[in-house]
Formats: structure tokens, sequence, C-alpha cells
């Protein structure tokens, strides 16, 4: 299975262009993707640098024949003409779907700072012969505060799918929506998690749990061991980013699909975005 994860700034490259289909053939030859989870994909939001489409999803949909596409807003509005305004993650998939969650983030408030509503979407797909859940977030890059609440509700989140999977619950006499759907502890975490190696965010991620949870491994780091991460931001849009390049886009997998990665790499020559894309891939 070929993953990508990509934090696309709305299709707005290094120079200053928002071009959605220069987006898709970057990752078409990365890899031929079975899974694509998106960042920051918008509806309605036009006035952002660039001047992005109306409709990001719809855009993105004739992009990729073939995939279905689940969006999740974090910021959900709408406009003075009663349009939508949305902002938020995209999972695009080849593979079966069997559930979809849709994780708003906690946002505790915090004045002294920007920040906005964040969200994580979860599905659960057909993997060859196993289940699989895909998780696609952004966490907050303004306030630490909000995104030490935001790894914790992750954290959460997974213990919660864990204890599914191992005690599912009762069904009804008749099939219906109390009937329920498979949940395996087996899954991939992917995003910007606006997050150093150092930061609150990344390191909560990789904390044990107190429980029979399984935990988390980051990818990058299980297949580069020893090496410090690969720069995912900061690249080449030195306008907004003048800092040295930072790894802040990671991808996690919970700790019995470790051994199952084969490749986690970062494309560091794409100026498509202010981020990197990565790209896994699992032996399934």
């Amino acid at each position: 299975m070929e993953l990508i994860s990509w934090n696309i700034q709305w299709g707005r490259g290094a120079d200053g262009r928002v071009d959605l289909s220069r987006s898709v053939a970057t990752m078409r030859a990365m890899a031929d993707a079975d899974v694509i989870c998106l960042q920051e994909v918008t509806r309605g939001f036009g006035e952002l640098r660039g001047a992005p489409g109306a409709d990001q999803v719809s855009e993105l949909s004739a992009l990729l024949p073939g995939y279905r596409l689940l969006f999740a807003p974090g910021v959900d509005r709408f406009g003075s003409d009663g349009g939508p305004r949305q902002f938020g993650n995209l999972i695009a998939t080849r593979l079966p779907v069997h559930e979809v969650f849709r994780h708003a983030l906690p946002w505790p408030a915090d004045p002294d700072v920007a920040s906005m509503p964040r969200v994580a979407i979860e599905a659960t797909l057909q993997a060859g012969s196993r289940p699989l859940r895909v998780i696609c977030t952004h966490l907050e890059y303004y306030s630490a505060h909000q995104r030490a609440a935001q790894a914790n509700a992750l954290r959460d989140w997974h213990a919660e799918a864990c204890g599914h999977a191992l005690r599912p619950g009762r069904s009804e006499s008749t099939p219906g929506p109390f009937t329920p759907a498979v949940r395996p502890t087996e899954a991939v975490l992917c995003g910007d998690f606006n997050s150093k190696p150092d930061d609150i965010a990344y390191r909560r991620m990789l904390e044990p749990f107190d429980d029979d949870t399984t935990p988390w491994r980051d990818a990058w780091m299980h297949i580069h061991p020893g090496q410090s991460h690969a720069p995912t931001c900061a690249m080449y849009d030195k306008e907004q980013w003048p800092e040295p390049p930072f790894a802040c886009d990671f991808v996690f997998v919970t700790e019995n699909l470790a051994e199952r990665v084969r490749r986690c790499e970062v494309n560091a020559a794409t100026k498509d975005s202010d981020h990197q894309p990565i790209v896994l891939s699992l032996d399934i």
C-alpha cells in the first residue's frame, strides 16, 4: 500500500501560484498512491494568497478519477452569500471504505495568539486482506497549549479505537447503526503536526500508553534509525519561513505495523507547497 501525506497549502507553490493539477502531478510522480492525505484544502476562502478556486474538493475529485474523496473541514462557516467557507483535511482513497469519523480537535482558549478550529479525519479502509485505520490531521501552529491538547485527543481517540478492536460491542438483533463496524488496532496517523521533534505534541504522540493500547511509532525514524528527521518545511518559501528548514510533518504507524513499513521518504525536490510531501509504503 502506498500512502502520501502532504500539506498542500491549497495548491499554492513557492512561486505564489495556486495549481492543484500541479500538486496532483507531483504526487503521481512520487507513487501510485492508494491513499492520499491532504491538509489545507479549502472551499470558499478565495481571498487566500494565490486566489484558490471556490471548491477545491470538487477540483480534486475531477483530478483524481477512481478515488473516493472524504473531506473534513476544521473551519466550517458560511459567507455573506450563503456559500460555504471551509478549510480542512481530505483523504482520497482507491481502497474500499468501511467507516469514517470526523473528529473536531480541542480548541481551548488562547487569546494571545491567532488560531483556528482543527480537525482529524479517520477512515477505516480495507487494505488487502486487512482493515486499516488511516487518520489525517493538522494541529495548531501558533498555540503550544492547543497543540498539546490536540495531541492528547489524538491519543485518546486511538485508545478508544483499540478498545473497540479488542472488546467489540454487541449488536442489536437486526442489522442497523448499532451493528458495530470493524475497528482495527492497526493504524496510520499522518499530517502536519506543526511540531518539531522536540515539541510537546510530537513527544506526546510517542509516549507509551498505560493499558493495552497499541503505541505509535514514527515511520520515518523506523526506516532511518539514528538519523535526524528530513526537513518538511521552510525549504523553498523563504518569505513565509526565513528560518532553516525543519521537520513538522510526520507519519506514525502503530507498533504492530512497524515491521511492515518498506519505505518512508520526504520529497525534498518539489516547490509546489510550503511543505514537502511524505510517501509511506506498507507491505500488506
